[in-house]
């Protein structure tokens, strides 16, 4: 468990530098990997969408998206299947501003990945599915 704490504890920091780097906060950093994962599967993306996504009302999230279109991270379009809502986009910038940022530290986790065994990684899988499923658990009491 304390192995557990304080992998966290780093994971935490680095996104607290990563949002400073970015001079973003963390729900729109939250936001544009939450697009660009949308992108890669060709998924569209509106305001209810992230509001659910993130747990935050509709007046929240069109302050957030405000945000991140005045700083050119996101693009609006009318919606062609619902003309009363837009999609949303994060621009090519964004994406590749997040992939800078991100890139190397995503490197050097894949390089602790690749240097374990079939066995080893079925193990860390098993655990960590384990504890997300422990902790997303509501006690009732």
């Amino acid at each position: 468990m304390e192995a557990l704490r304080s992998y966290r504890a780093a994971e935490v920091a680095m996104r607290r530098r990563t949002q400073q780097s970015m001079d973003m906060g963390e729900n729109e950093l939250l936001v544009l990997r939450f697009l660009a994962r949308a992108r890669l599967r060709d998924e569209a993306v509106t305001p209810v969408t992230l509001s659910r996504y993130l747990g935050i009302t509709s007046a929240s999230t069109t302050a957030l998206l405000d945000r991140l279109e005045k700083s050119g991270h996101i693009t609006r379009a009318p919606n062609p299947a619902d003309r009363r809502s837009v999609l949303i986009t994060s621009t090519d910038r964004s994406d590749a501003e997040v992939r800078h940022t991100l890139a190397a530290m995503h490197d050097r986790m894949m390089s602790v990945v690749r240097d374990m065994g079939p066995d080893e990684r079925a193990t860390v899988i098993e655990f960590l599915d384990a504890m997300r499923s422990a902790v997303d658990q509501i006690d009732a009491s």
